[in-house]
């Protein structure tokens, strides 16, 4: 199979907030490191408004908006909330998530299948207000069909299952989780969905994703600001971009 287009770096910067919030006051700044991200050669910025806003901020909603020249996917849940605050801002992209508050992070994909007038009502407007609308699922086909009957445009498949089994050694699940997603990206493409993966992606476990054909953009945020600690975020940003771009070729 020939590959369908451009592999596509979207930097997600909630984890400057978390630390800035760990303290209180202004610094870091995300709304810095979105700039950075973006000299760094990414091709769009990710931010989670969280319902209880436990890292990125309304006002970061609002600077990013005014200082970016690529693209903002906005993540956020299936609320009233934030379906008000995505139609005022109108970003490039409303990426659905599911969300608990107890989390820590986003632990799995977001139930489409048994929740689908409610989803297709609530993307309607967003989509004619111009946002592309992705849907941040497991691999899954029943959840993937799903999500192309309510008529969203993309995709984002969670690889933190083949994430979490290469990290814990444990070869046999971390491989079949890849052939899942795998194959999924392909049912995706072939329903007409963009495909895009995200969630916790490393340098050991990017390259794989990367050289799945239909898969249009990765989002990584978290391993790239631990990173940024030890190297700075724009030289690790080029790291990432540099394997993406190996395993691409």
């Amino acid at each position: 199979m020939t590959f369908v287009g451009k592999l596509r770096l979207g930097v997600n910067i909630d984890h400057v907030a978390t630390v800035r919030n760990a303290r209180g006051g202004d610094v870091p700044d995300p709304v810095r490191a979105a700039v950075l991200a973006e000299e760094a050669g990414a091709d769009g910025i990710t931010a989670h408004l969280r319902e209880d806003r436990r890292h990125i901020r309304d006002e970061d909603i609002d600077a990013l908006m005014a200082r970016l020249t690529v693209p903002l996917n906005f993540e956020m849940a299936a609320t009233e909330e934030m379906q008000e605050i995505a139609l005022r801002h109108k970003p490039h992209a409303v990426c659905i998530v599911p969300e608990k508050r107890e989390e820590r992070t986003t632990e799995g994909g977001l139930e489409v299948a048994g929740d689908e007038k409610r989803l297709a009502d609530y993307i309607a407007p967003l989509r004619e207000a111009g946002c592309r609308v992705s849907i941040f699922i497991g691999a899954e086909r029943a959840q993937i069909e799903a999500a192309a009957r309510i008529g969203a445009e993309v995709i984002e498949l969670h690889t933190g299952a083949y994430c979490d089994a290469h990290a814990e050694g444990d070869i046999a699940t971390r491989d079949r989780e890849f052939e899942a997603l795998r194959e999924m990206a392909t049912v995706a493409h072939d329903l007409g969905l963009e495909v895009h993966a995200g969630h916790g992606l490393t340098y050991d476990t990017v390259m794989p994703i990367a050289a799945l054909p239909e898969v249009m953009e990765l989002n990584i945020g978290h391993f790239l600001i631990g990173e940024a600690i030890f190297t700075g975020l724009k030289p690790a940003i080029a790291e990432m971009r540099a394997l993406m771009e190996k395993a691409r070729a």
